[in-house]
Parts: C-alpha cells; sequence; structure tokens
C-alpha cells in the first residue's frame, strides 16, 4: 500500500510504482517490431492513423481497469488483501516468464497480431486488444489498482498518478508505432529483448513488494488478536 504525507509525493508514488509496471507488461517498443512486421502491406497514414487509435483504445482500457477492476473484484466478496496476494502472484509469474523466456513472449504476440494483416477494422481487436493490452496486461492494471490507500486525499494523489502512468504508457505505445520503422533501426531484436528483461525485473519486484502488502494486510488481524 502506498502512503505519503503530501498528496504530491503520493501522486509520484503511484506514478513509479504503475508506471514500470504497466511498461513491463504492455512492452511498446517489443509490440512495436512485431505491428512494424504486421502492418507492412499498409500505406503510411493507415499506419499512422492506426497507431493513434491503439494508443486511444489502450488508455482507455488502462484506465477502467486500474479504476474499477478493483471495486468489481471486492463487490464480488474479494477482499483487499486476496486481491493484492493473488495479483502480486500474478505480476510476479508474468515478469518471471517475461525474464527469462521472452522469446515466447514474443511469439504469443505475433499470433494475437496475425489477424490484423488482412482485415480492415483491426484497431480495437485484435491491435489493442489482446495484442497491446490483453489479459495480462488487465490483470496487472487491476493489481495496481488494489495498491490503492484507504481513502481520503491519498486515494485520489494515487488514482492520479497512476492515471498518469497509464496516459504516458499510451503515448509511448502510439509513438513506438507510429515510428516502428526507426525504432527497429535503432534497436533491433536483440536491443528489443534486452529493455523487455530489464522492464521484466522491475515488474517482478513490484509484484513481489504488491504480494508483501497482500500478506501484510491478511495476517493483521491474527497479530492484534495475539497482543
Amino acid at each position: 500500500m502506498l502512503s505519503d504525507q503530501s498528496p504530491f509525493g503520493g501522486v509520484i508514488g503511484a506514478f513509479l510504482l504503475a508506471f514500470p509496471a504497466l511498461f513491463s507488461i504492455v512492452n511498446p517498443l517489443g509490440a512495436a517490431l512485431i505491428f512494424s512486421q504486421v502492418m507492412a502491406d499498409r500505406s503510411p497514414a493507415e499506419r499512422a492513423m492506426l497507431s493513434g487509435r491503439v494508443g486511444l483504445y489502450s488508455l482507455l482500457v488502462l484506465l477502467v481497469s486500474l479504476w474499477v477492476g478493483a471495486y468489481v473484484l471486492n463487490f464480488f466478496g474479494i477482499t483487499l488483501g486476496a486481491l493484492r496476494v493473488a495479483g502480486g502472484l500474478v505480476v510476479a509469474i508474468r515478469a518471471w516468464s517475461l525474464l527469462m523466456a521472452p522469446e515466447e513472449h514474443e511469439a504469443r504476440k505475433e499470433q494475437q497480431a496475425a489477424p490484423a494483416s488482412d482485415a480492415e477494422d483491426v484497431a480495437f481487436f485484435p491491435l489493442t486488444m489482446p495484442f497491446t493490452t490483453g489479459p495480462g496486461t488487465i490483470s496487472v492494471a487491476i493489481t495496481l489498482g488494489s495498491a490503492r490507500p484507504a481513502g481520503g486525499a491519498g486515494l485520489w494523489s494515487f488514482f492520479v498518478g497512476a492515471s498518469a502512468a497509464a496516459l504516458l504508457i499510451a503515448l509511448t505505445v502510439w509513438v513506438a508505432y507510429l515510428y516502428a520503422d526507426r525504432l527497429i533501426a535503432l534497436l533491433g531484436q536483440n536491443g528489443a529483448r534486452v529493455v523487455t528483461r530489464l522492464a521484466a525485473f522491475l515488474l517482478l519486484c513490484i509484484g513481489v513488494q504488491i504480494l508483501s502488502n497482500g500478506v501484510q494486510d491478511l495476517l493483521a488481524p491474527v497479530f492484534r488478536g495475539a497482543s
């Protein structure tokens, strides 16, 4: 759980928690390489249009998951502590797979994006979901939403910071897809994998931290009853 004495500090803390986690799971640089391959037969104008739409749709998916996802699960009786433990495990497991085998992640992304090569309306499906912001991204965003403070000014500071991170991720997706050919020339496949592994390690640490907070939430009543 995030806590800070000043609202501004809470915004910064939430941003620093959310941005590396979302960047790691969305992986806009690696996805841009696949986007360039799948969209190779499209005109520059079409690719620019699709880049903007995917960025916008990705922002909407991220914001809904961050703002609403945890509350929906709470409505069905899932406690915040249980959500944090389960979400932290999911985030850590996904980060581990990204860290150890980015090639498998790339192959899965290529399969998800394949239908976009010859279809007409592809901005939302499959380019946004599941290619850019699929189930993995949604689960990470919901888990981040579960890290919110209980209420008060800290809650709004958290959502402002997390929403700013989602906005920056969406802008990164737009720019990366728009200039995918230049990214290929600059990074190449190996460079993208290096960035993916570095980001995956940060995601692993964040998953462990959220899991730790969840364990503390679940065990707090036990320790209070024993004292």
